[in-house]
């Protein structure tokens, strides 16, 4: 473990590849009393690196948790979800609980949490892919190996803005064995991690890794999210890849929805802009996409084109070179650029494995920078 240090300093992250080029390790910061000399080198690293991992955070509060990820947007105070999990239908429903003293941090985790911050008898549930995928691993291989839960965006896409940054805390984390993370696509690709690691991959990437042609579709175009979108997902399953959905017409219809506010639909760029570097993100959450709207007006309804376009934009980015799949330590607070980034949820813990996190993330105060803002 990386030890404090008396001033700040910025590292490069451990294990890193000369084909992912995107996060950093800061030290010698505390973020209990951080000062805005401190907080301008996390903002500064945050936009320039996409993920930053601050060390030694073992005993930061809720408190200072939400007030760091407000400082980001400080017009923004309320969880990025609002309280859309309170729909038993969501898919994310299952996966978080409030902090009662701070609603906007959300614990996530695996396992029976006896008491944690007024939280009593609470059952932790880490999202396991054979609830979302429609091929699942096969249950005997189910601990040596596993996939890529769902890549997003941290966002409700429906009604309020994508959150500008996320932090991701590690109260509880076990430890002791790794997992080979397989995509199951026919391309035999392969990724060892550490067990329940967070995999992120950069939307700058996958912008750049694109064809002057596709470079352009994507700078030109938006991209329409269902209404309610965790909801109408909820009968769909996932590509192996965890990279967007199925077509099957398992979604749900909109008679089948929560009452549906048009002025709440979002419509959003394809590609969001750095307010640090200027560069332009591929920024799309793939499993809630619905419609594409082209430059000249023209709408791309057919929901099974739509996720063919979005994957083909994408999955050259989530290939194992351009993956970071962050190995936790109890501590490690993690902050990522939620408008360049898209990460995932990896791993399957046996039932007496527990893991303890703290998330949060604000509804931000504007919509994402466009590609001509």
């Amino acid at each position: 473990m990386i030890g404090t240090l008396s001033s700040p300093k910025v590292l490069p992250i451990p294990g890193e590849n000369s084909q992912r080029n995107f996060g950093a390790v800061i030290i010698g910061v505390d973020i209990e009393t951080l000062n805005d000399t401190d907080f301008d080198l996390i903002y500064d690293t945050l936009y320039r690196r996409s993920v930053v991992v601050i060390k030694n955070n073992a005993k930061l509060s809720p408190k200072a948790q939400y007030e760091l990820t407000c400082r980001f947007d400080p017009a923004s105070t309320e969880y990025g979800h609002g309280k859309t999990l309170d729909a038993k239908r969501s898919v994310l429903h299952p996966d978080l609980k409030t902090v009662p003293h701070q609603p906007q941090v959300q614990v996530i985790g695996n396992g029976l949490i006896q008491s944690y911050e007024g939280l009593e008898n609470a059952k932790l549930r880490h999202p396991h892919h054979k609830t979302f995928h429609r091929e699942p691993i096969p249950e005997e291989d189910d601990l040596n190996f596993t996939r890529f839960y769902r890549w997003h965006i941290d966002a409700a896409l429906y009604g309020m803005n994508p959150p500008r940054v996320t932090s991701l805390l590690a109260v509880s984390v076990p430890k002791g064995r790794r997992q080979t993370l397989r995509y199951d696509d026919g391309t035999g690709d392969e990724l060892d991690v550490p067990l329940g690691t967070t995999a992120f991959v950069s939307g700058y990437e996958m912008y750049n890794r694109l064809s002057p042609q596709d470079q352009e579709f994507v700078r030109t175009s938006q991209v329409e999210y269902a209404a309610h979108p965790y909801i109408w997902m909820s009968g769909a399953r996932s590509r192996p890849t965890g990279l967007g959905l199925f077509s099957e017409e398992r979604e749900l219809s909109e008679a089948e929805l929560p009452p549906i506010e048009s002025d709440k639909i979002q419509v959003l760029p394809m590609t969001w802009k750095n307010p640090v570097t200027g560069e332009l993100a591929l920024q799309i959450h793939p499993s809630a996409v619905r419609r594409i709207h082209l430059k000249d007006g023209y709408i791309i309804d057919d929901l099974e084109r739509v996720r063919e376009i979005v994957y083909r934009l994408q999955r050259p980015a989530i290939s194992p070179a351009f993956v970071y799949p962050h190995d936790w330590e109890e501590g490690d607070l993690v902050l990522f650029n939620n408008h360049g980034v898209l990460h995932s949820v990896v791993g399957a813990f046996a039932e007496d494995e527990v893991r303890l996190f703290r998330q949060c993330n604000l509804s931000a105060s504007a919509p994402p920078v466009g590609p001509d803002a």
